[in-house]
């Protein structure tokens, strides 16, 4: 029988994805002893299987599109992107899927990365092999999410493509049937089609995008359309079988699909099943509560950050709820309370979730922070909704012919602050920090009319949103 050895740390984070990463670079820059434990690649879902090489993929898309608005330009990319050339640069995003140069990272902070699967083994206690970590202050649990496949007979022998492989794959398939309506499924669909795939998009619901404003997926499904994608809504998979090597999907009314490979985006799942949740009163697989220190409910040394506490599953807010996981602890364990620390800190300690960014990197793009109106008055806010044409902006006419695109803010009218707003149309990604600020900084309109945007930038849309609200 092995004898475990175990090793006394101040803080042990359970994943290494850019969230643990950050959880463990702000409590060593504390100065607290920390051990880092990861059971895949050093990096996590974001940097080998999501945003690096899905935005890597999508990249020369849009340049292609954008290219093709521009009259002396349009000619000259009229022609397939080159396909081979594209995935290899998504392996130089990937670092081919080796994490060297993240390893260095985690050692260079001075945290101890230990290789293998951790389970929670009781309070402030972490196996991992024949190791076990205990933890004085903290245990942080970002572990990330897998992707949730639906229950059907057989799936498991047609061997489906999850978002994993979506981002992966090593050539485009001839035909490829894409199931789900959410951000992954319009993104990969964009891209395999660009690439040369021929593309089906089966969508359960009415539309795309259903969390944000219904302008945005309605955009996005007309262009999809437009590049040659089958868009179907109120579309739901009956079965799906591999038969010779072709993917056979049976849908409503006995239609059946053939695709080379069929990819279900329909949703994730914590990654919590098998971490030991349970030796600590917890139920495996579930996504864990916490509070805006990011520590969960019922508990003073567990933490859980990024995608596992299901307040935002995106990498931005996963790191940002890191620095906030950091500096909680770090102050907890100095016995400073939270708000008696440096102004930084004092700021730092308690996560806000109200103005939270996206981004879906498809042509056109969209953009959104904050409330949309459906869900502004379903939370019973006053609110009024102003909307403008991004087309009729001098910046965007520039930007390309035939320019596609609206905007949305979504005002408080009592306190006269943006709720939320959305942006879609080529290039919007740009303009989404903008709004940010604006929504996390509840700045009264009466202020952003003196905030001048420049001329002739696409940014003059919010010239023309309060221009609009003042007139109206």
């Amino acid at each position: 029988m092995t004898e475990t050895e175990t090793i006394a740390y101040d803080v042990v984070v359970l994943g290494a994805g850019p969230v643990g990463e950050n959880v463990a670079d702000r409590t060593r820059a504390a100065g607290l002893s920390t051990a880092v434990v990861e059971s895949e690649l050093v990096g996590g879902e974001c940097s080998y299987w999501a945003c690096m090489p899905s935005k890597a993929l999508l990249r020369p898309v849009i340049a292609q599109a954008d290219a093709r608005r521009l009259p002396g330009l349009a000619a000259a990319v009229q022609g397939p992107l080159d396909t081979a050339a594209v995935l290899a640069r998504r392996d130089y995003f990937t670092s081919n899927w080796k994490d060297d140069g993240q390893v260095g990272w985690i050692e260079g902070i001075g945290a101890d990365l230990y290789r293998g699967h951790g389970r929670l083994a009781g309070p402030r206690t972490v196996t991992v092999g024949d190791k076990t970590l205990t933890a004085r202050h903290a245990v942080v649990v970002s572990t990330g999410t897998r992707a949730l496949l639906p229950d059907l007979p057989g799936l498991d022998q047609v061997k489906p493509w999850t978002s994993r492989e979506a981002t992966s794959a090593k050539e485009a398939p001839g035909r490829l049937v894409v199931v789900g309506g959410g951000v992954v499924a319009a993104e990969m669909a964009t891209a395999w089609q660009a690439l040369g795939s021929r593309v089906t998009l089966l969508v359960r619901g009415k539309g795309l995008l259903n969390r944000m404003e219904p302008f945005a997926g309605e955009l996005i499904a007309e262009a999809l359309a437009e590049a040659g994608v089958d868009v179907r809504t109120g579309v739901s998979v009956d079965s799906v079988t591999r038969e010779n090597g072709t993917v056979v999907v049976a849908i409503g009314g006995g239609e059946r699909i053939e695709a080379d490979e069929i990819l279900f985006a329909t949703g994730r799942a914590p990654r919590t099943d098998d971490i030991g949740l349970d030796t600590v009163g917890l139920a495996p697989g579930s996504w864990l509560e916490v509070d805006d220190s990011l520590r969960v409910t019922g508990n003073d040394w567990l933490y859980a950050v990024g995608d596992v506490n299901h307040r935002a599953l995106l990498t931005h807010q996963g790191k940002y709820q890191a620095r906030i996981a950091g500096a909680a602890i770090a102050a907890r364990a100095s016995g400073t309370p939270l708000l008696e620390t440096d102004p930084w800190g004092a700021h730092a300690a308690t996560a806000d979730h109200a103005a939270v960014p996206q981004v879906v990197f498809t042509d056109p793009e969209a953009a959104a922070v904050g409330l949309s109106l459906a869900e502004a008055e379903r939370a019973g806010r006053r609110v009024r909704a102003v909307d403008y044409d991004l087309a009729n902006v001098s910046g965007a006419g520039l930007y390309g012919d035939g320019y596609r695109g609206r905007a949305r803010m979504v005002v408080d009218v009592e306190r006269e602050i943006l709720l939320g707003v959305t942006f879609v149309g080529p290039g919007v990604g740009e303009l989404i920090h903008s709004a940010t600020v604006a929504v996390a900084g509840e700045v009264p309109i009466s202020r952003l009319w003196h905030a001048v945007p420049a001329y002739p930038t696409v940014s003059e849309v919010w010239l023309r949103l309060l221009e609009t609200y003042r007139d109206s």
